[in-house]
C-alpha cells in the first residue's frame, strides 16, 4: 500500500470549524487522507515516503474553476482590448486554425504551470476536449472538462453529439476526470439549443459550464435577442434545474441573486481577466452576504495572462475593498475559501476535495513560509493571500500522488513541454 506522511507542518483544513493545526501531520493512504491532526497523535503505520513540513503550511489544493487551458498558446497575442473586439478580431479567427495537437501541448503547458503553482484541479471549456483529457491523464492533475457549444455555428448539432460522446467516454475516467456540457453563453446559444443541452445534461447526470453575464453589453444583447431577462432564459430552457458553473457572473442583479440562492448555481469569480478586459467587478460581497458560495478562476492565459491562483486570491480580496470603500468586505480566509471550497462546489466535487479532512481525496499543497516576504507569520491565512505567490509552492499532491517535490516536477519534462508548446504556437500563428 502506498502511504505518505506529511509531518511537522501547519495545516489549514478549510473545514467547517476553520481549524488551523500547528505542528501537525497528515497521513495519506493511496488516494485518501486517513489522518489529520497533531504530530503526537498520528498512527504508527509503515509509510513509503515522508515529507518534512517544517516551516511550511499545508492546505487543500487550489481549484481553478474557470479556464481555457490551451489558450496558453495565445499568451501575449491579444492584449489591451475589450472582450468583443478581442474575441471577434483576434481569438475566434485564430482558433479556427487550431489542431488537436495544438490543444494537447497548450494544455500540457497550462497543467505544468498549474501544478507548480499549487492548482490541483481545474475546470476547462475548450475545443478538442479529448486531447485535453489525454493531457490530464498524462500529468495526473484533476479536471472537470467540457467542449465549447456555440449554438450560432452551423455545426451546433454535430458539436453537441460529440460533446455527449465525450461525457459518455470520459466522465469518471481514472478518478481524475469529470465532465460537463459547455454552452458558451446565452448570447451564442438559442433557447431551443439550450433546452436540448439541458435534456442531455439531465440524462447524463452532469452539470453545465457557461459564461454568464461577463459584460454589460452581453446582458443588453441577450435581452435584445430574446426579449427576456437572462435568468428567465435559464428557467425557460430548464438549465436552472441542474448544477451550473456560471463563469464571471459580473452583472447579476439583486433579483437574479435571489434566484441563485434557490438553485444549484455557482458563480465563479475571475478578477484578473475581468480587470484586464475592463469587463467589470463582480458583486462578490453580495454573493457572500447571501450565503452563495463562490468559486475562483483565472480564465484563459490569453486574457489574464497567467494561471496563478495566488494572484487571483489576492485580487479577489483587494478589489472589492476599494470598490466598496470597506477594508473588511472580503477577508483573507474568504479569498482562500473561494479558491478551495467554492471551486469544489463549482466542479461538483465538494464531498471529495476542497478541504483537508479524513476520508477526503488527498489533493494537498505545501507552501514554503521560510522566506523574507512571508516572515513573520502573525496570521498564516493573511500571509498566503496577501504575500505569497505561485512560486512559493514546494509540494503538490494530487489523488495521493506527489507530482511536485521541493519545487521540482517529479515525472514531467518541463523543458520538453515548453519547447513543444512554443513550436505549435508558432505554427498556429503562421496558418491561414
Amino acid at each position: 500500500m502506498n502511504a505518505i506522511l506529511i509531518k511537522n507542518t501547519t495545516i489549514i483544513t478549510m473545514d467547517e470549524e476553520k481549524k488551523v493545526i500547528r505542528n501537525g501531520s497528515i497521513l495519506i493512504e493511496e488516494d485518501t487522507i486517513r489522518y489529520i491532526g497533531k504530530n503526537e497523535n498520528k498512527p504508527v503505520v509503515p509509510v513509503s515516503q515522508v515529507i518534512d513540513g517544517k516551516n511550511k503550511v499545508a492546505l487543500p489544493g487550489l481549484i481553478n474553476a474557470h479556464t481555457h487551458a490551451a489558450m496558453t498558446l495565445f499568451r501575449g497575442y491579444a492584449d489591451d482590448m475589450g472582450l468583443k473586439e478581442w474575441l471577434e478580431t483576434k481569438i475566434w479567427p485564430r482558433e479556427a486554425f487550431l489542431k488537436p495537437e495544438d490543444v494537447y501541448w497548450g494544455t500540457m503547458l497550462a497543467i505544468i504551470e498549474m501544478i507548480k503553482g499549487g492548482t490541483t484541479c481545474f475546470a476547462d471549456m475548450y475545443w478538442h476536449s479529448e486531447r485535453v483529457a489525454e493531457a490530464v491523464l498524462k500529468t495526473g492533475i484533476r479536471a472537470s472538462l467540457c467542449g465549447v457549444l456555440l449554438g450560432v455555428l452551423p455545426t451546433a448539432d454535430r458539436d453537441l453529439e460529440e460533446a455527449i460522446k465525450f461525457v459518455e467516454n470520459w466522465h469518471g475516467k481514472s478518478g481524475l476526470i469529470t465532465a460537463m456540457l459547455g454552452p458558451h453563453a446565452l448570447y451564442t446559444c438559442q433557447t431551443e439549443h439550450l433546452r436540448e443541452i439541458y435534456r442531455q445534461a439531465k440524462r447524463l447526470q452532469v452539470g453545465v459550464h457557461i459564461h454568464f453575464l461577463e459584460t454589460k453589453t452581453e446582458k443588453e444583447e441577450i435581452k435584445k435577442l430574446n426579449n427576456k431577462e437572462p435568468i428567465a432564459i435559464l428557467k425557460e430552457s430548464g438549465l436552472i434545474e441542474i448544477p451550473i458553473l456560471a463563469a464571471h457572473s459580473v452583472y447579476v442583479s439583486r433579483e437574479e441573486m435571489e434566484v441563485f440562492k434557490n438553485y444549484p448555481i455557482t458563480p465563479v469569480h475571475c478578477p484578473g481577466s475581468n480587470l484586464k478586459l475592463a469587463s467589470g467587478i463582480a458583486p462578490i460581497p453580495d454573493y457572500i452576504q447571501n450565503n452563495i458560495l463562490v468559486g475562483l478562476g483565472t480564465d484563459g492565459a490569453a486574457s489574464n495572462n497567467n494561471l496563478d491562483m495566488f494572484e487571483e486570491m489576492r485580487l479577489s480580496a483587494l478589489i472589492h475593498k476599494v470598490n466598496k470603500f470597506d477594508p473588511t468586505v472580503i477577508s483573507a480566509y474568504q479569498a482562500l475559501e473561494m479558491a478551495t471550497l467554492g471551486g469544489a462546489k463549482a466542479v461538483g466535487l465538494k464531498k471529495e476535495i476542497g478541504q483537508l479532512k479524513e476520508g477526503m481525496k488527498a489533493d494537498i499543497i505545501l507552501v514554503n513560509l521560510n522566506q523574507p516576504h512571508l516572515t513573520p507569520v502573525h496570521n498564516v491565512e493573511a500571509n498566503l493571500v496577501y504575500s505569497a505567490s505561485a512560486s512559493d509552492v514546494t509540494e503538490t499532491i494530487i489523488n495521493g500522488k506527489i507530482l511536485m517535490k521541493e519545487g521540482k516536477l517529479v515525472a514531467l519534462d518541463e523543458q520538453e513541454i515548453m519547447s513543444e508548446a512554443a513550436r505549435v504556437a508558432k505554427d498556429l500563428m503562421s496558418r491561414g
